[in-house]
């Protein structure tokens, strides 16, 4: 009997008795928030929510508070990619193309010199890590696995698909227990090959289980909700605009009569005008605005 759909969460499981752990993820609605905010291709449609999908999925291996932030720089049509995931669950990602990309794969979207970025930021004062891969393979899954086994040494296997309604993907890690468990391993992705994008995208958690690992010993945990949450604010772009100086924002004031800045993720505009902007400047930490400004 098919189960209803798991919807806007992540789900974890594991292989009872063995070294493989496993996770699976659905955008809804948190997808359709960022195509409400911005109309993309079909090509690099699919692309952001496979790559929404996975920054999920990562930031569910990790423990931390902070933010995992997923980068891709390619000198093809898609020049970035960007999504970050939080440890509360939520997402916001965004994309930068030029010109006509009907029909693109992944490696004539991103070029022949791209390169992703993992970028971890604990939270609470931690040191942020990042780390970087070139671009090799034909899918991003392909990319992200390389990933791991060059920069964490573990062995993961990632099935993403995205469409205009939804995003989702599947996640296997063999965790390095100490000991050697190759052939569970084996089997457990030999079988994740199977799973097709049609599956993934409109299946449940319990279903999809059942299709490829009926025959194993598995413990599903509880749903965790995701969401698409922006963290761009005001003060954030106060920070922003002190930290490009007082006679800039200036220039920019005098020539438009106002400040205004968009977030790319979000497309929330902040709005300042000449009162907003002296406020901005005469807090006691800017030594280096004069004291009179006609």
């Amino acid at each position: 009997m098919t189960t209803r759909p798991d919807t806007d969460c992540l789900r974890r499981f594991v292989f009872e008795n063995t070294d493989v752990r496993g996770e699976l993820v659905w955008l809804d609605a948190s997808w359709r928030a960022v195509l409400e905010r911005q109309s993309y291709p079909a090509p690099v449609r699919d692309l952001l929510g496979q790559a929404m999908a996975a920054a999920v999925l990562l930031s569910a291996t990790i423990k931390f508070d902070g933010f995992l932030q997923l980068q891709l720089q390619g000198d093809g049509p898609v020049s970035l990619l960007l999504i970050e995931a939080t440890a509360a669950r939520t997402v916001r990602g965004l994309a930068r193309w030029n010109g006509d990309v009907e029909g693109m794969d992944f490696r004539a979207l991103v070029g022949e010199q791209a390169r992703l970025m993992l970028t971890i930021d604990p939270g609470q004062g931690g040191e942020r890590y990042q780390g970087v891969v070139p671009v090799e393979r034909d899918s991003l899954a392909a990319t992200l696995e390389d990933y791991f086994a060059q920069s964490e040494q573990l062995a993961t296997r990632l099935w993403l698909a995205a469409g205009e309604e939804r995003a989702a993907g599947m996640l296997l890690q063999q965790l390095p227990r100490g000991g050697s468990d190759e052939e569970n391993w084996n089997r457990d992705v030999m079988l994740g090959e199977t799973l097709t994008d049609d599956e993934l995208l409109t299946l449940s958690a319990q279903d999809i289980l059942h299709r490829l690992y009926h025959e194993e010993d598995l413990r599903l945990f509880d749903s965790e909700p995701v969401s698409f949450r922006c963290s761009c604010s005001r003060e954030r772009i106060e920070t922003m605009l002190r930290g490009l100086g007082y006679d800039e924002v200036r220039s920019v004031l005098e020539e438009q009569g106002a400040v205004s800045v968009s977030c790319e993720f979000c497309r929330q505009e902040y709005r300042l005008d000449a009162v907003d902007v002296e406020g901005l400047f005469a807090a006691s930490d800017q030594p280096d605005v004069p004291p009179t400004r006609h």
